[in-house]
């Protein structure tokens, strides 16, 4: 299966979601997009892709969201997508594409919904030690 992540390895999150696809048995394209951002066409796909919004799509926390204005109601989608672009941490991670969809994977096991279920063989735990998959490869909830 062909899967490709959006990744920052200084996210908790993202680092999640990048073992999650592993444990799956799947070697993802990975891609740091702080140091290569997707292309606008790209970005403007994979947002409409997971069904998010331009502004469901922003990283407030930790970039410089409040210092650019960004938060101002009149703002145009292209606007923030120009601002995504130019500062890429304001991209929210991690976006995960594959043949079964698109996901902003916030949390990190919601990119479950796009992997093959028959694919995990055995439990899986976060960083933080919270459980997602049990002995037998099945989603905790």
């Amino acid at each position: 299966m062909n899967v490709t992540i959006y990744h920052n390895p200084a996210c908790g999150t993202s680092r999640n979601t990048l073992e999650l696809i592993r444990h799956a048995g799947i070697e993802p394209v990975v891609i740091e997009y702080l140091k290569t951002p997707p292309s606008r066409e790209n970005l403007v796909r994979m947002i409409a892709d997971a069904g998010l919004t331009v502004r469901e799509a922003i990283r407030e926390k930790g970039t410089p969201y409040a210092e650019l204005g960004l938060d101002n109601p009149d703002l145009t989608d292209d606007a923030l997508i120009d601002a995504m672009l130019a500062h890429p941490i304001l991209i929210n991670r991690p976006f995960v594409v594959t043949p079964m969809g698109t996901r902003l994977s916030r949390p990190s096991e919601v990119v479950l919904e796009i992997l093959p279920a028959d694919g995990f063989k055995g439990a899986f735990a976060k960083e933080n030690g919270e459980a997602v998959l049990d002995s037998e490869g099945k989603r905790v909830v």
